[in-house]
């Protein structure tokens, strides 16, 4: 129908309008009706990045047709993503350091695998500095913490975030230790140490399936899943905790790979495991692991590492939250026992009693005469083809002095695998008969 525009209804909207903060771009376009009356047309551009907004220092939302005061949390979230898009840890300047205190050899690496991958273009060349520019990790000739996030040498000083810490722990807890490292330097550097570390530390399972002759080895924990968690927890941790890293803890019943930080905008645990938009924390880190081709876009990979898990038939992951700090934790696959390790031994009829006697009591190091005794046997021959030599062959036991088989000081003891084929026995024993 349109109204009488006048001075005192344009000096109404215009204060109305300032009730908003911060300040919004809300133009103003009066038309006139044929009939004589205008309209007065209010509009807002939706541009991204903008906002939120509140209204007399009230934030609302619109939900369907209702309009309704929006919560804290939620307001706080959307406040703290919008600042997030434009100031973060990564793109501020790395202040102090230099070209040379890059490693040129992986930023190369990086070029030449982002064109195999399809995610540079092969036009890109060899200039180091054009690279960076291209990637956007310089800005006005200035190196961004992002950079030296990911090619810094390990020399570079006052970055202790870029730190890894690598224990493999002796049981199911963190009592004692049997091997802990830490170590400094750029992402692609932490992420070969800790695969690396892995493959040395993780003990092989072996299985027999029917009407197939040969053993089928393989890792007690997925690699491509493992390898999956690892660069998730580098490219989505909290690099402004100065004192922080991402932890890498293998036990004999389990793998726990975690990463400072909480998780980002609002996600919680469940939602890792659901289709969830890919908001990552390091954007400009994120970008660069994808270029070359060890992460999709789109927020897929805690979906990746379930999908991996889950068709090679090991137990889903579990993701979680505590202390400040994301952590995955990963279950060795459970098998039936007519695909157990019973048959990795080489029998027919599954592990026998003296075997499991010699896993049980083989924690620490003993002689074979100590061995014997408990297990009460008495032909050395016999207890030797019978008992060790498929566990040695299996895997789960071994010989404290392996080039001398017959030394009088030789002695036997759990491996790592043994040790896990215990822990997860436990672990089973309220599973209706199942074992690792």
């Amino acid at each position: 129908m349109g109204q009488q525009i006048t001075d005192s209804t344009l000096r109404e909207v215009a204060a109305m309008l300032t009730r908003f903060e911060p300040p919004a771009l809300i133009s103003q376009e009066r038309i006139r009706l044929p009939s004589g009356p205008e309209v007065l047309v209010l509009a807002v551009p939706a541009l991204a990045g903008d906002g939120p907004f509140t209204f007399e220092g009230r934030a609302y939302q619109r939900i369907g047709s209702t309009t309704s005061a929006m919560p804290q949390a939620r307001y706080e979230a959307l406040l703290l993503e919008h600042v997030h898009g434009r100031s973060r840890w990564e793109n501020a300047p790395a202040t102090g350091i230099s070209l040379k205190q890059l490693d040129r050899e992986e930023i190369l690496r990086t070029v030449r695998l982002g064109i195999e991958a399809g995610r540079l273009p092969e036009s890109t060349g060899r200039d180091v500095g054009d690279i960076l520019d291209r990637l956007r990790l310089r800005e006005n000739g200035h190196l961004l913490n992002a950079a030296v996030v990911l090619f810094g040498k390990e020399t570079v000083p006052g970055y202790p975030q870029r730190q890894l810490r690598l224990a493999r722990f002796k049981g199911i807890d963190k009592t004692e230790f049997l091997d802990n490292r830490q170590m400094r330097g750029h992402a692609f550097a932490l992420l070969d140490e800790a695969m690396t570390f892995l493959h040395r530390h993780l003990p092989i399972s072996g299985r027999f399936e029917p009407e197939r002759l040969e053993r089928i080895d393989e890792l007690l924990f997925l690699t491509a899943a493992l390898r999956e968690a690892l660069v998730n927890a580098l490219c989505h941790r909290d690099y402004s905790i100065a004192g922080g890293a991402v932890n890498v803890a293998v036990f004999d019943d389990r793998l726990e790979i975690w990463s400072d930080g909480t998780l980002p905008f609002g996600l919680q645990p469940e939602d890792l495991k659901q289709e969830h938009t890919s908001r990552p924390r390091n954007p400009y880190i994120t970008d660069v692991f994808y270029r070359r081709g060890l992460v999709e876009q789109w927020g897929r990979g805690t979906n990746k590492i379930v999908e991996l898990c889950v068709q090679a038939g090991h137990p889903e992951p579990e993701f979680g939250q505590q202390a400040g700090s994301v952590f995955v934790r990963f279950w060795p696959v459970v098998r039936k026992a007519t695909t157990s390790v019973t048959d990795q031994v080489g029998t027919k009829s599954g592990l026998s009693r003296d075997q499991v006697t010699v896993l049980t009591k083989c924690l620490e190091e003993r002689a074979l005469r100590d061995i014997m005794a408990i297990a009460g046997r008495s032909n050395r021959t016999k207890f030797r083809d019978q008992v060790l030599k498929p566990l040695l062959k299996a895997g789960l036991l071994e010989m404290t002095i392996p080039d001398k088989p017959r030394s009088r000081l030789q002695k036997y003891r759990l491996t790592d695998m043994g040790r896990a084929w215990l822990a997860a026995q436990e672990n089973a024993s309220s599973n209706h008969g199942q074992t690792v």
